[in-house]
């Protein structure tokens, strides 16, 4: 009776966590998701409205964007959420990171308007100088809003997370809208506009108008953000600093070495094909966004959860099934994105893009293994091994590096898809293997790994000879998904009820 009473508390605690695990990832998963959604959207705005080439220009500017963003961050918002649950004096702890990442940021701001001429020529602005200006703008306002967007989840806060980022992106899109949509179609149409707005549309470099609502909106919620870093006591602590720094520069190194798998592939084809080329791998490549966002809304629910339960008895089991559902989420959406392929591409990318379609269903079983990455990321997260992250980013990007420079030549831009595939499977590889020395988590692969090799198969099966016969491929993901619940339904059901 003892041993039943046991197993049913540890049952039912165990059902809890994952509860709330759940809960938490689809508040601040849309929270982060819908403005990213509706900024998809935009990429039909931008296909239509760029030619290949400016839509080239404009990964180029988003290349450089998200490298700086790593280095300007340093690490410093994993450290927060590290740090979070045990540093008592919350006021010195959001002040001390505060403070680290405003100071990289005015450092970076002073450097890059000092050296002007020098980032112009290294960032391939020289066309475009007003690029590196609106470049400085967004990085600065960017990197003072991420202390305060951390303290907003740390703290439960989803709401008011969800407020911000919403407005940011509706200021976002109703600029992207009024220039690069309707201005255009109303003058073609011989319709009138105000002075202003057709003067400020015929003297803007039209990618521009991108970058320029982005700015904008960067700092409307930086303002907005302003009111929770007022209202607590300032001070710098050095030795909370040091612990932070030494926890976090690992992070940033692999945040770079995470750059480099990413955008690598695209500066590459657009050097060693053409910037035709770049944009249109570029535009397909976006199509992986739906992985993307799932993995996303995954990762800003876990981050905090996962630190949070670090210290319970039953925490190691609850990563293992938070994984498990994880793959077979992301099994689903991976089949699913690939059988509606050819109906995504027509409502989001200009058909003039569509060459590249075939590198989608690569892209996103590529970032599936870096989402299953991420989740067994806990463990040197947890040990404070961060060093591994390095590691395995380091050796992800070289994979990329070598891969693309032998194979682009001779297979073209197929070649960056595989490149990106090879690495991240590779890290997900290491980091499995080689945790299970650290923290030894009981992951069942048997089961999680089986849904894996099914989605994959369906997804080949459907693109490779059912392509657009949508009752068939259907069928195969309604059977694919039946399976998954009868597998699952017991732990699903029980879920549900609580």
């Amino acid at each position: 009776m003892y041993i039943y009473t046991v197993n049913f508390i540890h049952h039912n605690t165990l059902l809890n966590a994952l509860k709330r695990f759940f809960k938490d990832t689809i508040i601040y998963g849309i929270a982060a998701v819908l403005p990213r959604v509706i900024n998809f959207l935009l990429v039909r705005v931008h296909t239509d409205a760029l030619p290949t080439n400016n839509y080239a220009e404009n990964t180029n500017f988003y290349i450089w964007a998200a490298l700086f963003s790593v280095l300007l961050t340093f690490g410093m918002e994993t450290a927060f959420f590290r740090f979070y649950k045990s540093e008592e004096k919350k006021d010195s702890l959001i002040s001390t990171a505060f403070i680290s990442v405003s100071f990289l940021a005015v450092l970076f701001v002073f450097v890059t308007f000092l050296f002007s001429n020098f980032f112009i020529a290294a960032f391939d602005f020289t066309q475009n100088p007003l690029q590196l200006k609106l470049f400085i703008g967004i990085m600065a306002l960017d990197t003072l809003a991420v202390i305060p967007f951390a303290y907003l989840r740390a703290s439960n806060k989803p709401i008011k997370y969800a407020v911000i980022k919403l407005i940011n992106v509706g200021v976002i899109v109703s600029i992207n809208l009024i220039f690069l949509k309707f201005i255009p179609q109303f003058l073609n149409e011989g319709k009138s506009i105000p002075q202003l707005l057709e003067i400020t549309f015929n003297s803007t470099y039209i990618v521009n108008f991108i970058f320029i609502a982005n700015i904008v909106g960067s700092a409307i919620s930086f303002l907005l953000l302003l009111p929770y870093l007022l209202k607590f006591k300032w001070n710098f602590n050095t030795v909370l600093f040091k612990k932070m720094i030494s926890y976090s520069w690992p992070i940033a190194v692999a945040g770079v070495a995470y750059v480099i798998n990413e955008n690598l592939d695209k500066i590459l084809i657009g050097k060693m094909i053409d910037k035709n080329t770049m944009g249109i791998y570029a535009a397909c490549y976006k199509l992986a966004i739906f992985m993307n966002l799932y993995i996303m809304a995954f990762r800003l629910g876990a981050e905090p959860f996962f630190f949070n339960h670090s210290n319970h008895k039953n925490a190691k089991e609850i990563y293992a099934r938070i994984l498990n559902y994880f793959i077979i989420i992301g099994s689903l959406v991976f089949v699913g994105i690939v059988v509606f392929i050819d109906v995504l591409k027509q409502l989001f990318i200009n058909q003039q893009y569509w060459e590249a379609i075939v590198i989608v269903p690569i892209i996103l079983l590529a970032n599936l293994f870096l989402g299953v990455y991420h989740n067994l990321a806990i463990w040197y997260k947890l040990t404070d091994k961060t060093r591994y992250a390095m590691l395995f980013s380091i050796t992800g990007a070289l994979i990329t590096i070598i891969l693309n420079l032998v194979l682009i030549p001779k297979i073209g831009f197929i070649a960056s898809a595989w490149a990106t595939l090879a690495a991240y499977g590779t890290m997900m590889v290491l980091s499995y293997f080689i945790g299970k020395k650290h923290y030894q988590v009981p992951y069942n692969l048997n089961k999680s790994g089986s849904y894996l090799i099914v989605s994959i198969l369906i997804s080949f099966i459907s693109f490779e000879f059912f392509r657009e016969n949508y009752l068939v491929s259907t069928g195969l993901v309604l059977v694919f998904g039946v399976l998954i619940f009868w597998n699952e339904k017991k732990e699903l059901l029980a879920i549900i009820k609580r």
